[in-house]
This record gives C-alpha cells, sequence and structure tokens, in this order.
C-alpha cells in the first residue's frame, strides 16, 4: 500500500519522537506500507521546522530514510486539482498523490482538505493519519 504523505505529516513525523506520523513511518520501515511524497511537500516541511522545531535534522533525516520522492505532477493534473475545491499551495500535492499512483494521500490539513476526507479522487482516498493508519494495520493483518 503506497502512502503519500502531505507536509504536515512529514513536519510531525520529523518534529516529534512519537505520534501517529511516527507509528506510519515504523510501519513502513517494517514492510507493511510504502511512504512517498513530492519535493514540494518535502519542502513546505523543510521550511516549517527550520522556524519551529529546534534539533529536526536527525528525526528528518530518519523519516527522509523511508520516503520515496514522487515526481512532480503535470500542470494539468494540478488543474484538475485545483477544481477539487484545494488552494492553490495544496493542488500541487493532491496532484502529485495522484501521479505517483499513492492509494492514500495522507493529510493532517482539515482546514484545506476536510471536504475531501474519505473521498478517492482518481483511486486516491484522502485521510488523515490517524484513519491511515486503522487502514494500514488493517490491511497488514488480512
Amino acid at each position: 500500500m503506497k502512502l503519500f504523505f502531505d507536509a504536515n505529516v512529514i513536519f510531525s513525523a520529523a518534529h516529534r519522537e512519537e505520534g501517529r506520523a511516527q507509528e506510519l513511518v515504523a510501519l513502513a520501515r517494517a514492510g507493511r506500507c510504502e511512504l512517498i511524497t513530492s519535493t514540494h511537500a518535502l519542502e513546505e516541511a523543510r521550511r516549517n521546522l527550520e522556524l519551529k522545531s529546534a534539533g529536526f535534522e536527525r528525526r528528518l533525516a530518519a523519516v527522509l530514510a523511508q520516503i520515496a520522492i514522487a515526481a512532480e505532477a503535470p500542470a494539468a493534473l494540478t488543474e484538475w486539482a485545483k477544481e477539487q475545491g484545494l488552494p492553490l499551495k495544496d493542488a500541487p500535492i493532491l496532484a502529485a498523490a495522484v501521479h505517483a499512483g499513492a492509494d492514500l494521500l495522507v493529510t493532517g490539513d482539515a482546514r484545506d482538505f476536510g471536504h475531501l476526507y474519505g473521498r478517492t479522487l482518481h483511486e486516491v482516498r484522502i485521510v488523515a493519519p490517524v484513519q491511515a493508519l486503522d487502514i494500514v494495520l488493517k490491511a497488514s493483518r488480512a
């Protein structure tokens, strides 16, 4: 199962030693899922970590050891993502998740993605980290 991490999930995994984002990274380390993100999401996470999280570098390196960087989506796919009611800064996230063939787009951004939670668009289901954790755990038990 391929999980695409939004910037806020990367931030959470690198900002704290524990939490749902860290649990998803641990599941990837154990081979129970695959993690991907985009350069766009990674750079946003890195900017926010530099502003808000002292000593994040080691934690970010550990997280990035489990995350593949996917190619950015074509402009037409980003335009489609904007049509889903996303702001300009978030449309490339959904577009990249679709372009990368992710099963889940994992985002804690309820303000901008909340209206899409639980929906599947172009075969990518948009979920919060808690839901992603539940889905991966259930899938790995099957």
